[in-house]
């Protein structure tokens, strides 16, 4: 550790600039579902959530996996960003990130065959009559084809190509409120076997079309989604996209599927390959019958910035700061973005940055807390009082 008041130089703590952004650390808040929403509108709840992150020492902050229509959701209680006035209460979220210092980003996402769903904590199944008669009833849904992700689920509507086009358009007017609202970075969802994942996966893509079949027909779907999004999203902001790296089942997306589309995501303006996996068969998080190894999917991360040559995020079972530490030092990735561990402890990044020396002074504190911490670390030091 280094001398009192001497600050060691980490890489976890170093700033990262994309395009016109900088970041003033690598801890990224990862998009978490709160399905606390009403009509797609973020609440009270969602503004404490993000303050929480604010003051808890992150760069990059991002809003859930926001809706870019009604179908679109995964449960009533998701947010949206289908309609002009869902931009204000997206901009409050902005205000409070950027005024502690931090960037806010949002995911914007279609869950596909997979929305419709209750709330986990009411049972996280389909929606069905006894959710209708409570006031949150069931509506059509859409994928690449008219499968269901399981047999306990609604089955979706095949999108027509016309329908497909329609699809895009959509996007790329979530993305004109998102630059509306404040946002200076987007992600685009394309994993958890939701709408763009469930394209592109030879899981759950069955279509015959130029939209279906070899990985280039089954690509095309997320290119174009990208291509519109960043038509509208300004090219000095980075673009994120999210992408599940493997599928995880016999016959689905291997990593050398996801490096190709890595690839023509960078040509088309994709600064960040968020990199998770898993989903296209069930919750892709919510569910598990085993205990994933801590950074269980930097590997995809590693590859994809090495394969592909462009920035990667790692995220999955990071939960130690000399952990997160040794992923960037060892080139695996960029930027670590954190979930479950978050909620577990907001103030995560300032923690690390005291386990690692990056912070010896509680200068990255709020003043109303590390003024009274560094006193408290001082006083410490001394001898107890009475002790031999």
């Amino acid at each position: 550790m280094p001398e009192a008041n001497e600050a060691a130089k980490t890489k976890l703590f170093s700033p990262l600039t994309i395009k016109s952004v900088t970041l003033k650390n690598r801890v990224v808040v990862s998009p978490m579902c709160q399905y606390s929403a009403k009509d797609g509108h973020p609440q009270q709840w969602h503004f404490d959530h993000h303050a929480r992150y604010a003051e808890g020492g992150v760069a990059l902050g991002f809003v859930e996996a926001t809706a870019v229509e009604p179908q679109g959701r995964i449960t009533h209680g998701c947010t949206g960003i289908w309609s002009d006035d869902q931009i204000a209460p997206m901009a409050r979220i902005c205000e409070i990130y950027e005024s502690k210092g931090v960037v806010p980003g949002i995911q914007i996402a279609h869950a596909g065959r997979k929305a419709g769903g209750q709330r986990p904590w009411e049972g996280n199944n389909a929606l069905g009559e006894s959710d209708a008669a409570r006031g949150d009833a069931p509506w059509p849904i859409v994928g690449p084809t008219a499968e269901a992700q399981h047999d306990a689920w609604h089955t979706p509507h095949a999108l027509s190509t016309d329908e497909i086009e329609a699809m895009v358009e959509t996007w790329r007017q979530a993305t004109i409120r998102a630059r509306k609202a404040g946002f200076k970075v987007l992600e685009i969802h394309g994993a958890h076997g939701y709408l763009i994942h469930s394209f592109f996966s030879p899981l759950s893509n069955r279509r015959n079309d130029e939209y279906g079949g070899g990985l280039k027909q089954r690509m095309r779907f997320a290119l174009e989604v990208t291509e519109a999004v960043r038509k509208e999203w300004p090219e000095e902001l980075p673009l994120f996209y999210r992408a599940s790296a493997i599928d995880g089942v016999e016959g689905g997306v291997e990593i050398e599927d996801t490096v190709e589309l890595a690839k023509a995501l960078k040509e088309r303006g994709v600064d960040v390959i968020d990199c998770s996996s898993g989903g296209v068969r069930g919750s892709a998080t919510l569910a598990r019958s085993y205990r994933p190894k801590p950074g269980f999917q930097v590997p995809h991360a590693e590859r994809v910035r090495k394969d592909a040559g462009m920035m990667t995020m790692a995220v999955g079972y990071i939960t130690e700061a000399g952990q997160a530490e040794a992923i960037l030092e060892e080139g695996r990735a960029d930027l670590i973005a954190l979930a479950r561990e978050l909620l577990h402890n907001p103030f995560w990044a300032l923690h690390a940055a005291q386990e690692l020396g990056a912070d010896p002074d509680f200068e990255l504190w709020p003043d109303q807390y590390g003024w009274y911490l560094t006193r408290r670390a001082a006083s410490m030091r001394l001898p107890v009082e009475g002790a031999e």
